[in-house]
């Protein structure tokens, strides 16, 4: 049950710290009624109070409240001293005859808003019944030696739930740039009026030129140069001639010799001689029969 009342402690103070700007170390107004009840079962108020709130607290009494124990009968010495170590919080009634209550007191320090953002720990019954009026003001209280947080009030949940409306209401968008929905509405206005407050008064500002939506190029950076290779050395460059053997012609030499990397044998074309040739030969022989 322990682990299960401090989870819910946790999440109550985080709802504290989003709707109401509640930081750590939290400022905790101990009364003179809550002082005495915690000596009365030996419990150490700090120690409890940081385990209550999950969180660093800073205590914090009133000079009403000290002039109440001042006042206790019997008077507790240690009490006393242990309450002077704790911040003082003037509250400007040390010129008054006698304190004002608990009530009177915490009240008007608390104020009707709670803006310095205080946890009151009180055992009056009318101070916790007085400051549920206040919307985000955490109360706690000790019952049969146990310190526990009061459930938030139902001023603090409408409060809370009218923030979490106008913000589902806002959007997003609307909760980042609140003045957006004002800006199109000016501007459609200016658009019916066919021209803008500022084109009127000639000093319109010029317009940006919209960026092209395209493919867009590759990153230079990120492309591989292209490797250049060094110029070669024709004269150490080798012929592809000098390392093949001759191979022996079986064609006439008046032949045209195959181009390199042929292989096989080039079909022969027959020449024809000129007339003037084959007719002389043939009266040659002629004679000579």
């Amino acid at each position: 049950m322990k682990l299960k009342r401090a989870k819910a402690y946790r999440k109550l103070m985080h709802q504290y710290e989003i709707q109401f700007g509640f930081r750590e170390a939290y400022q905790v107004l101990l009364d003179a009624e809550f002082l005495q009840d915690a000596w009365r079962f030996k419990i150490d108020p700090i120690t409890r109070l940081e385990g209550v709130l999950q969180g660093k607290i800073k205590p914090m009494v009133t000079q009403c409240s000290i002039r109440h124990l001042y006042n206790a009968k019997p008077k507790n010495e240690a009490l006393i001293e242990q309450a002077k170590t704790y911040e003082r919080r003037r509250c400007n009634h040390h010129g008054l005859e006698n304190p004002l209550t608990s009530l009177e007191c915490l009240s008007e320090v608390v104020g009707p808003t709670n803006k310095h953002r205080y946890i009151v720990a009180s055992q009056d019954q009318e101070v916790r019944k007085h400051m549920r009026a206040i919307a985000g003001l955490p109360l706690v209280y000790i019952s049969k030696s146990v310190v526990l947080l009061e459930p938030m009030n139902t001023q603090t949940a409408e409060q809370r739930s009218a923030l979490e409306r106008s913000k589902f209401r806002l959007g997003l968008k609307g909760q980042r740039n609140p003045d957006a929905g004002q800006k199109r509405k000016r501007a459609d206005d200016e658009g019916a009026n066919g021209g803008s407050i500022e084109d009127s008064a000639g000093d319109a500002k010029p317009q940006k030129k919209k960026k092209h939506k395209g493919p867009k190029q590759p990153n230079p950076l990120s492309m591989k140069k292209p490797s250049k290779a060094p110029p070669k050395d024709e004269s150490s460059k080798p012929k592809a001639a000098d390392h093949r053997e001759p191979r022996p012609s079986t064609t006439d030499a008046s032949e045209p010799s195959a181009p390199d990397g042929e292989t096989g044998h080039r079909k022969r074309k027959r020449k024809h001689k000129p007339k003037g040739e084959g007719a002389s030969s043939v009266d040659a022989e002629a004679a000579a029969s």
